[in-house]
């Protein structure tokens, strides 16, 4: 069987020809375990059409050499990482022009390029791995699913516990502990639970806000499996619903359930986007979608494509993408729904399976 990571570093090394440069500096943490599967907090990967070197500290002595496994040199640094750097990148061969990767690179370390690097010439890159990352292989894929798989699982713990009264804090915390005990290493990102009027704010962060009868709750989560991410969005209403409450509901339901199977490879992100904000448009709630329809996700939860307006790039086979219509009327409240959709060869499969109907709780 076949190693995906030599696959990925051979994939990289015509991106090195087609950018006309000699190697890669890689900074990107996602980056560097797209490439190696080191999944440490310091690190600098620089990769030539031969070799690829990777630098860390004595914290990850025994870590990196079990998780890179022979698809990299590595290198111990007892200094600095960028001393290693200096140090090593001699033994490479030839190497007159190196990229480096311009959206993640900080100011202070492309002064160390200057200055420590001046004997090189440096060049930025834009998305040489980014742009291998958004075609998911088939292990990739099934970590995908088994982060789904967990917080699919913690949701319907929380479900149980979730009553009128309780803090968005406190449900929070709840869907949190759900998450880890449902086997997931840590959080996608901050978990977003907001109730009544807050739930019109699409990135609210909990409060102490308690919730109440009538009120509509949306819980917006993601579980990490194997460094996979998933990106879930699921709205409730506490106690009865109302007819309005229905209404809105089943508007951004149907809009989740159009654009999701009208998906496929080739589909440019802003004719993705196009029909559900169309659906929506429809009914007279366009200006309280404010936001693009979805993104990819994989390794970070917000990686390439992009679902939106203005995404001309075509959606690639292989991807797998978020699907995240939403209405928010202020001061009233709001609904969106999100699932994971998987862009494969026979067309879009939702991966997400909890319910998208309407759940009355409390």
């Amino acid at each position: 069987m076949v190693d995906p990571r030599s696959a990925r570093l051979a994939a990289l090394a015509e991106g090195l020809t087609a950018a006309h440069v000699d190697g890669l500096l890689v900074t990107s943490a996602a980056n560097v375990r797209y490439l190696t599967g080191f999944s440490g907090s310091s690190a600098l990967l620089f990769v030539t059409q031969r070799d690829t070197l990777l630098i860390t500290d004595f914290r990850y002595q025994t870590q990196a050499a079990e998780e890179v496994d022979g698809v990299a040199r590595v290198v111990i640094e007892s200094q600095s990482l960028w001393t290693g750097l200096w140090q090593n990148l001699a033994q490479l061969g030839q190497l007159e022009v190196a990229g480096f990767e311009s959206a993640h690179l900080v100011h202070r370390d492309f002064q160390r390029l200057l200055e420590g690097g001046g004997r090189y010439q440096w060049r930025p890159t834009t998305d040489l791995i980014e742009s291998l990352r958004e075609r998911k292989d088939g292990g990739e894929v099934e970590k995908i699913r088994a982060a789904i798989t967990v917080a699919e699982c913690a949701l319907e713990r929380v479900m149980k516990s979730v009553r009128a009264g309780l803090t968005e804090r406190g449900i929070a915390g709840l869907l949190e502990a759900a998450l880890r005990d449902s086997g997931s290493d840590g959080f996608a990102f901050p978990t977003i639970v907001a109730s009544g009027p807050n739930s019109a704010l699409p990135h609210a962060r909990p409060t102490a806000r308690r919730v109440c009868d009538g009120d509509f709750r949306l819980m917006d989560f993601g579980a990490v499996v194997d460094g996979y991410c998933s990106d879930i969005t699921r709205t409730f209403v506490v106690g009865r619903a109302t007819d309005e409450q229905r209404e809105l509901y089943e508007i951004v339901r149907l809009a989740n359930e159009r654009a999701a199977q009208a998906l496929r490879p080739g589909m440019s992100g802003r004719d993705a986007d196009a029909v559900a904000r169309g659906y929506i448009e429809d009914r007279g709630f366009g200006e309280m979608f404010g936001h693009s329809l979805g993104h990819g996700i994989g390794l970070e939860v917000h990686e390439a494509p992009r679902l939106a307006k203005t995404a001309d790039s075509p959606l690639v086979q292989g991807a797998v993408v978020t699907v995240e219509p939403g209405i928010y009327r202020p001061g009233w409240g709001g609904v969106r729904i999100e699932d994971d959709v998987h862009l494969s060869s026979g067309g879009a499969q939702v991966l997400t399976r909890f319910t998208r109907e309407l759940i009355e709780v409390g």
